[in-house]
């Protein structure tokens, strides 16, 4: 089925989602990869709600301009080697849905079944049609640990195609193959 998401993503609209599913995402994304989670769960997290949200695996290229900040390219990034961050990031912050590329393994697929989460994948190789979905860059949290590594707040419309890999009932389309 395909899907048109508002953020924040109820939990009950989560636990609805099935492997192969569609997903096109309006609101708050933001993105992580290995520095970010790390630094998130050991300091206590940042100042930001991020229950029903939508966690990017992105190092994205960022420009500065007059008005604060542009998306230049935002690809995916591999999300199992975030592996190891992300059942603790899951129960922590509520978050809804994560995408990457790729899969993910049985301790994500754990956390998105006992808290109502999914995992998607968006298309490798689409950078610039990702950044093109960011409608705005609504602020960036630990600028000291560089563009690819700091949480970056977006603004998103129609964020996809995401397909659902991993979903809440214990579907997982990676290892179905």
């Amino acid at each position: 089925m395909e899907y048109h998401l508002k953020t924040p993503i109820d939990e009950e609209t989560v636990r609805k989602l099935r492997t192969g599913d569609i997903l096109y995402v309006t609101g708050r994304m933001v993105t992580l990869r290995d520095e970010g989670h790390a630094r998130f769960l050991e300091e206590g997290g940042a100042d930001i709600d991020l229950k029903g949200m939508v966690l990017y695996h992105c190092g994205p290229i960022i420009t500065k301009t007059a008005d604060g900040f542009g998306v230049v390219s935002a690809g995916p990034t591999t999300s199992m080697r975030l592996e190891k961050f992300e059942k603790d990031f899951i129960k922590k912050t509520g978050i809804s849905l994560i995408v990457g590329k790729g899969g993910m393994g049985e301790n994500t697929a754990e956390a998105c079944r006992e808290y109502g989460c999914v995992h998607g994948i968006f298309p490798g190789g689409c950078a610039v049609a990702a950044a093109s979905k960011i409608k705005s860059v609504d602020g960036v949290i630990w600028e000291d640990l560089g563009m690819p590594e700091a949480m970056w707040i977006f603004d998103a419309e129609e964020f996809g195609p995401v397909t659902v890999n991993i979903d809440s009932a214990g579907g997982n389309l990676m290892k179905r193959g």
